[in-house]
């Protein structure tokens, strides 16, 4: 464990807090909390630390979130991501108290740009863009709604698409084959750290296990290296996980996220 301890330190440091909060329409700040309301209606709550609070302390944080949001007519989900290595006595039940459902739990994986930045075969046939144009920002984001299980919305291109509007340096990756994306990925290089994390990453189920996955991975990692960006971080399902650790991503933490809707 006393190798991660400096990449877990790197994480809280750097990317709790403001750095997730990155493209927000708003942000509200609540004690020790940062309630921000993104496109698409969705609320996130984060923190460093939950400033010592007890369990009464966090059960009233999480009901005064709640309330905050309930108050926007334009916020219908909210999400609060737990992190195992949190002081947060408690807060697993305020949550399921306050109508919160717990996903599973995700790997908090942290390591080197550059162990990611590898060349991988692709199936032929297969290749790997950048993509912009809302023609295929909304492609890409009824491809991952559909691997995600979510019901195909338009609020969700019309977010991704507000975020390339503010050119704040976040970039969307997707693999097509017979120009029909069968995976996609984003890029979010976060300002003033040396961090760029890899998010949104899905593949349709007929394409899994054929590299595609780690090629996109790789592709971005070398966008972040350009960047300046030296550390990624991605919060990894048990179908990443595995590939982030062959490319040399340590475990340095689980995540719980716990929603909430309307």
């Amino acid at each position: 464990m006393d190798d991660l301890a400096p990449l877990l330190a790197a994480y809280d440091e750097q990317l709790r807090t403001d750095a997730e909060t990155a493209g927000a329409l708003a942000v509200t700040r609540h004690g020790p909390l940062l309630l921000a309301t993104f496109g698409g209606g969705r609320g996130f709550i984060t923190y460093r630390d939950l400033g010592g609070a007890d369990a009464e302390g966090v059960r009233r944080l999480v009901s005064e979130a709640v309330e905050h949001y309930r108050a926007d007519s334009g916020v219908s989900r909210i999400e609060w991501k737990t992190r195992a290595h949190d002081q947060a006595p408690g807060v697993h039940e305020a949550l399921l108290d306050n109508g919160f459902v717990p996903d599973e739990p995700e790997s908090i994986m942290v390591g080197a740009a550059r162990s990611l930045a590898v060349d991988v075969s692709l199936p032929e046939d297969v290749r790997l863009r950048r993509v912009t144009a809302a023609d295929d920002v909304r492609a890409m984001c009824a491809m991952q709604d559909e691997v995600f299980g979510e019901p195909v919305s338009s609020d969700t291109a019309d977010a991704a698409l507000h975020r390339l509007a503010l050119d704040d340096g976040m970039q969307l990756w997707v693999a097509e084959h017979d120009s029909r994306i069968i995976s996609a990925g984003r890029l979010e290089p976060v300002r003033g750290t040396d961090f760029a994390g890899i998010w949104g990453g899905a593949t349709r189920a007929e394409w899994r296990g054929r590299g595609i996955y780690r090629a996109l991975t790789a592709a971005r990692a070398r966008a972040a290296l350009e960047l300046g960006k030296t550390l990624i971080n991605s919060d990894s399902t048990e179908f990443s996980r595995p590939i982030l650790e062959k490319s040399g991503l340590r475990k340095v933490s689980t995540t719980t996220p716990y929603r909430w809707r309307i």
